[in-house]
């Protein structure tokens, strides 16, 4: 059985690095505890909680941090690296490889893209539902403060959205160890409730989940929904361990965080054990009264850290929706000089506001958003577990049986998990649902618009190998100046060379075609960015290889041709750029409506101009109607 993939770079484990781990990949799931049990003993409360019910809900939220989060992810699904990323794009990338025939592609293609727009869905409810429950400890403090629970939490999520243009670097200084003092808060908090009541720890028995399932069947089955709660967030342990690597991201779960996580649900159910009344807000209740009103500020501040830590998230895999062409381009503004992960994306950050906004002020509660999260997790569980078995058995080499014996029970519990979720629709489970299926059809439609408009293009262009043959014979007068014609298809003549040559009668002396290729990796090495060949005298064909984390810059690129013995003056470059005009044709290949969204999605697509970094005083656009 062959171990992993290729190893990522190694990583020396120092404490900043374990801190930022902290501070960015835990953030998720350390703000869980308050609100993941209390959800799932809701349930069962209508007439009081007895002893063995507590111990089986712990029970149940014990052993999926410990089957979900330390065998799925960190043991076995950390070791999928896509040249040392992760995530579910990542992922999808690697099984792509391993597919043979177009309609497995295509079936690998659709999990991922489901799976990435069901982020989209969980990076709606997360800042909402997180700064929600952690408002809420307002009201335990005291009554008085009640009414500023729904006021305070739209005021902090606004405020937080409108700082994102200024990038995480500032504020990452302090994630880590607000983050390291909120963990072992949990933990401390937890342990000083277990020694009161000890007996709590018989709950790591999995005897205790087991016959709470038997004897409540279809309850137990839909307090999955809930217990689910505990696990949200363990997807960003393979979403960023190409920021840490997997070492760092195992050793902050193994030794710190899982220790107080499971304390501090062990804490909450002792004290429920000693109180029936505590459920009103155990995790709050904890704390001694003195303390409450300081637990909620450091509370509210590891909820502003998990909601930071999915907004980035969102923007790291829009920018990988662009790059793989899922999405039509959009304004990808870098915040940091050093850092190339450190994005914004204005249009992504605000549809994400107006979605929190509106589940604040629709749900008013985190009970109530307890319904509408979790379907969007679980169903991004089951796409990585169906990925992962592609994956480990045909790119891994791994035996059937052992492929079967690992994932094959988890991918069950991931299935259970959605399918409790799925009795939530109701409840507000749509809410992820309607903006997945959104995104979901917005992906689609520009992809098969994009192959069709390629596929148009195909037909209608000229090839170039012919253009070139017929060029020594033709009387076309060659003017001074650099011209670059950016094409998607390297073998074809641009049509706004052509447009030009028939409007101008001139070609430039020098002339560049340049196509930029979007590769399934996450970075191409310098060595490998730029492919150059001489097609005639003064005319370069040049291919730019990209990684779907990478955002490309045209001119720095072929500034640097001058290393490849291509002479390129940037003050004497036009550049020379097609917009096309989508019209439908004779037969057209895509419903009436997909082809007024994919039209409506190309208009209002960032021009080529700012997405590529070309200076706009030196480009010229030609128009072209393609009909498909």
């Amino acid at each position: 059985m062959t171990a992993s993939s290729p190893a990522a770079p190694s990583r020396t484990v120092s404490l900043p690095l374990l801190l930022g781990v902290l501070g960015v990949v835990y953030g998720d799931i350390g703000t869980s505890p308050l609100y993941a049990f209390r959800a799932a003993l809701l349930h069962f409360s209508a007439d009081g909680v007895e002893r063995w019910e507590i111990l089986g809900i712990l029970s149940l939220i014990f052993w999926a941090l410990v089957l979900t989060v330390t065998v799925k992810y960190v043991t076995f699904i950390l070791r999928a690296d896509n040249k040392g990323e992760g995530g579910i794009l990542a992922l999808m990338a690697l099984a792509q490889r391993t597919t043979n025939t177009e309609r497995s592609r295509r079936i690998v293609m659709l999990l991922g893209i489901t799976g990435a727009c069901l982020f989209f869905g969980d990076g709606t409810i997360t800042p909402a539902i997180s700064v929600l429950s952690a408002m809420e400890g307002l009201k335990v403090a005291s009554p008085v403060f009640e009414p500023l629970i729904i006021p305070g939490s739209i005021l902090i999520l606004v405020a937080l959205f409108l700082v994102q243009y200024r990038g995480t670097g500032s504020m990452g200084a302090v994630f880590g160890p607000v983050m390291a003092v909120w963990f072992g808060t949990l933990g401390l908090l937890g342990l000083i409730e277990i020694v009161q009541e000890p007996e709590v720890l018989a709950a790591v028995s999995p005897h205790h989940a087991i016959r709470f399932c038997l004897h409540y069947r279809l309850a137990a089955f839909i307090a999955f929904g809930s217990v689910v709660l505990a696990v949200t967030g363990a997807e960003a342990l393979y979403a960023d361990m190409g920021h840490f690597g997997r070492r760092p991201i195992r050793l902050a779960w193994t030794f710190y965080v899982l220790p107080a996580l499971a304390l501090n649900y062990m804490g909450q159910g002792a004290l429920i054990l000693g109180d029936a009344a505590a459920l009103e807000n155990p995790f709050f209740l904890l704390a001694p009264e003195f303390l409450r009103l300081p637990l909620v500020v450091l509370a509210t501040a590891a909820t502003i850290i998990a909601s930071q830590s999915m907004i980035s998230g969102a923007f790291s895999i829009g920018r990988q929706c662009i790059q793989l062409g899922f999405l039509p381009r959009l304004t990808v503004r870098h915040t940091s000089e050093t850092e190339e992960g450190q994005i914004y994306l204005p249009q992504i950050n605000f549809a994400l506001l107006a979605g929190v906004l509106i589940l604040v002020l629709s749900f008013h509660t985190s009970d109530n958003l307890a319904a509408a999260y979790g379907i969007a997790v679980t169903g991004t569980f089951v796409c990585t577990s169906s990925l992962a078995i592609l994956v480990f058995r045909r790119k891994f080499g791994w035996p059937a049986f052992a492929v079967a014996a690992v994932f094959v029970p988890l991918l069950l519990i991931d299935s259970a998990f959605f399918f409790s979720n799925v009795l939530k629709i109701p409840e507000g489970g749509y809410v992820p649902l309607v903006l997945g299926a959104g995104l979901f059809i917005l992906m689609h439609t520009w992809k098969r618009g994009r192959e069709l408009l390629f596929s148009r293009f195909r037909q209608d262009s000229l090839p170039l190998k012919s253009f070139l043959a017929r060029l020594p014979q033709s009387r076309t007068i060659r003017v001074p100046g650099i011209a670059v014609f950016m094409t998607g298809q390297a073998d074809y003549v641009p049509n706004a060379l052509l447009h030009n040559l028939k409007h101008n009668k001139v070609l430039h002396e020098r002339v560049l075609f340049v196509t930029v290729l979007n590769e399934d990796v996450p970075q191409v090495g310098p060595e490998r960015r730029r492919e150059v060949s001489e097609l005639a005298p003064g005319i370069h064909r040049v291919i730019l290889h990209y990684g779907f984390q990478e955002s490309p810059n045209i001119p720095r690129e072929l500034a640097e041709l001058r290393a490849d013995g291509v002479p390129f003056e940037p003050m004497q470059a036009s550049y020379f750029l097609g917009r096309e005009t989508v019209v439908a044709a004779v037969a057209p290949k895509m419903s009436q409506w997909r082809q007024w969204l994919f039209t409506f999605m190309s208009r209002n697509a960032v021009p080529a101009t700012e997405f590529f970094r070309i200076p706009s005083d030196r480009v010229v656009e030609l128009g072209v109607r393609v009909a498909i």
